[in-house]
């Protein structure tokens, strides 16, 4: 774990500070956040700014910038094609997410659904698409994409900042450093398949239920 600190801390600070504004910026614009979040940059970012390579605050700028950057570029292409652009949308995308209940959310939240949409890789990935295709009005979404994109930035930096000075404390303080991480990393990787597992069972589940009402609905028909 230290080798993998020391190395993340020693990566150049201008590679570092250019894929905390890249990888937010890919994550809606290309559909991007769908494989790789745009948080992973920022905690990196975070980190070497507690080791001392970068300032926190050019961090956080950097992060909201392209987050918000990519989230504009999102947003003129929904706005641009569409319910079309959905229509479209790549299979991956269709099978992380229900499309029509975001759509709903856009509709009925409006800008907070923008703000706290950003707080889930998946939802910052399709709601500037879905705000721009369902009409939303620019101004009231570059107001909510700063807020929203600032917020986040500035908490998963803080967040990468402080997991280096918590892990360096525990390392030297309790020596548990380590076995401390790989814990949380293990709590969190069971945590993510038991949610997965939940998820399909629900859809196979439903999928059941649908396929079992045809039959009545088309006997219903006749």
């Amino acid at each position: 774990m230290d080798r993998l600190v020391a190395t993340l801390v020693g990566l150049p600070p201008l590679l570092v500070l250019t894929l905390v504004i890249v990888l937010p910026a890919l994550e809606s614009s290309t559909l991007l956040g769908l494989v790789v979040p745009g948080e992973t940059a920022i905690l990196i970012g975070g980190l070497v700014a507690h080791g001392g390579a970068l300032p926190l605050w050019a961090v956080v700028a950097g992060g909201a910038a392209g987050a918000c950057l990519g989230d504009q570029v999102g947003y003129a292409v929904g706005r641009r094609y569409g319910p079309n652009v959905l229509a479209h949308a790549p299979r991956l995308l269709r099978r992380r997410v229900d499309l029509a209940q975001v759509r709903h959310l856009v509709a009925r939240r409006g800008a907070w659904a923008v703000v706290t949409g950003r707080w889930v890789a998946v939802l910052r990935t399709v709601v500037p698409l879905i705000a721009g295709a369902g009409g939303m009005r620019w101004p009231l979404f570059l107001r909510a994409n700063l807020l929203g994109g600032l917020v986040w930035a500035a908490a998963v930096a803080t967040l990468g900042y402080l997991g280096g000075a918590s892990y360096r404390y525990l390392e030297r303080e309790l020596g548990i450093g380590e076995w401390a991480l790989l814990v949380l990393v293990g709590v969190v990787v069971a945590l993510r398949v038991w949610r997965r597992a939940r998820r399909r069972a629900a859809e196979s589940r439903s999928a059941g239920a649908r396929r079992g009402q045809s039959p009545a609905r088309r006997g219903t028909a006749r």
